[in-house]
């Protein structure tokens, strides 16, 4: 080979090495660039994690904090209402079960939250009831029991009616011997209303076997006003009867507390 080809072919090689040295490079470069990149992807990822996650925790605490708040306001209603009922527990102690059963306002008076009745009153529960001895009209006992401050008996419980029949069954001097209480259909027949236009509850109601019946023989009107009473020793439910006819009656008004 002479000295001239030999220099072109020194020259060669050294030029392919440089382009070989060069595409080395980049591709370094290129694989650089791109592990970057991922990098750079994947701090935004978790920087965008970080941020939902501390969202998330703020939330969770603001929601517990809330609840605990929540909690700690019916602690204290429910300390202040326990309180308040032992207070009041505490006064009515002071009644005796002879007064909260059957009061006699004659003797001492009562103080604090023991229910009192007037004379010639039976007490139940919050209730003060009047068994009249004249016998009158459904309306003109009504307007008898509102001229002694109450109305015709309603019976809104079972333990009412319960108290009811034995009194009716002690005070009841004969068959028909029976009492008014505060319920008609006369402003719309079989619509059955107390004193007060509220409808009767069917659950809490304690007709007469067959009742009510509206039997028209004995006034063409029927029988619109109902009554209570012992018949044939059977428990003292209700019947319906013409409103007209005279019975006596049960006043109802709330008792006297303090």
């Amino acid at each position: 080979m002479s000295h001239s080809e030999d220099i072109y072919e020194n020259q060669r090689v050294t030029d392919k090495r440089m382009t070989d040295s060069q595409r080395t490079g980049e591709r370094a470069e290129s694989n650089t660039g791109s592990k970057v990149r991922s990098e750079r992807v994947a701090l935004l990822l978790l920087s965008a994690l970080l941020a939902a996650a501390a969202v998330v925790i703020y939330r969770l605490s603001f929601a517990h904090f809330q609840t605990n708040k929540n909690l700690q306001i019916l602690k204290d209603e429910n300390e202040a209402l326990r309180e308040n009922l032992t207070e009041k527990l505490s006064e009515l102690s002071s009644c005796t079960s002879e007064q909260l059963i059957r009061p006699k306002p004659a003797e001492a008076k009562t103080t604090g939250l023991c229910p009192t009745c007037e004379l010639d009153w039976d007490q139940h529960g919050g209730s003060c009831f009047y068994f009249s001895s004249n016998k009158l009209t459904w309306n003109q006992s009504r307007s008898d029991c509102k001229g002694r401050g109450a109305d015709l008996v309603q019976i809104n419980s079972k333990e009412e009616q319960r108290f009811l029949e034995n009194k009716v069954g002690e005070k009841m001097t004969s068959y028909n011997d029976m009492f008014w209480i505060g319920l008609t259909d006369s402003k719309e027949e079989g619509r059955w209303l107390w004193v007060d236009d509220s409808p009767l509850n069917t659950s809490l109601s304690f007709w007469c076997k067959a009742e009510p019946d509206n039997w028209t023989e004995e006034n063409p009107a029927g029988e619109d006003c109902a009554r209570m009473g012992l018949i044939n020793q059977e428990y003292p439910c209700w019947w319906d009867r013409s409103c007209d006819l005279p019975q006596r009656s049960i006043c109802e008004k709330a008792a006297k507390t303090g």
